[in-house]
């Protein structure tokens, strides 16, 4: 299911996008939005987890993680 909403972005964030489109580095705006937003939640959900380990003390198990994490390709569609 999805819900259709209006924004309102500066003309260079649009530029952008569509630019993003027109070499099908993108499907459509409303693609770009998306990605956009998922990477956002995925950032802040990532700020919640390193105040929820910070504050809970380290997890030697988890020490390989960052580095591991940090050379995955991520699937960006």
């Amino acid at each position: 299911m999805s819900t259709q909403i209006t924004v309102r972005l500066p003309d260079d964030l649009v530029n952008f996008m569509d630019e993003l489109v027109a070499t099908d580095k993108a499907t459509s705006r409303a693609s770009v939005v998306a990605r956009a937003v998922e990477r956002e939640r995925r950032r802040e959900l990532a700020v919640r987890d390193a105040a929820i380990l910070s504050k809970h003390g380290g997890y030697p198990d988890l020490e390989g993680l960052a580095p591991a994490a940090a050379g995955t390709a991520l699937d960006l569609d």
